[in-house]
């Protein structure tokens, strides 16, 4: 059983960045696609954004577009979150994710993988503050 482990969070003023990481415990481990999830307060989670992990084919939620970049790192089976004008609405604990097989998949109707049900794989959390 794959551990996820987020790492990078952290206050930060608005307009500021972040870089969140999340790493697989095993190297071997083999995903097809990873994404980042979102929690506010008092709120349910929200897809912030996927990646398809061979592909390096990323999907993003449009309040996040432009701002947040999701990349991968195979070698050290990592995924990252660069987060930049950051707003104090983005403040929530920050989830990774993943999924090993792409098989039967919910993909929405603009072909993104980002529904929260296509993984398996889930990390603890990594809490960020954006204070305004």
């Amino acid at each position: 059983q794959v551990q996820l482990v987020e790492s990078g969070g952290g206050l930060v003023r608005a307009g500021g960045s972040l870089r969140l990481s999340c790493t697989a415990s095993t190297r071997t481990f083999s995903a097809y696609a990873m994404g980042w999830f979102r929690q506010a307060p008092g709120k349910d989670r929200t897809v912030v954004g996927a990646i398809r992990w061979t592909a390096g084919i990323t999907d993003y939620t449009d309040a996040v577009k432009g701002r947040f970049t999701i990349s991968r790192d195979n070698a050290k089976a990592s995924m990252y979150l660069q987060m930049n004008s950051l707003k104090p609405e983005n403040t929530a604990v920050y989830y990774c994710a993943a999924v090993s097989d792409g098989r039967g998949l919910i993909i929405d109707d603009r072909g993104r993988i980002i529904d929260s049900r296509n993984y398996d794989y889930w990390g603890q959390g990594t809490q960020v503050t954006v204070s305004s």
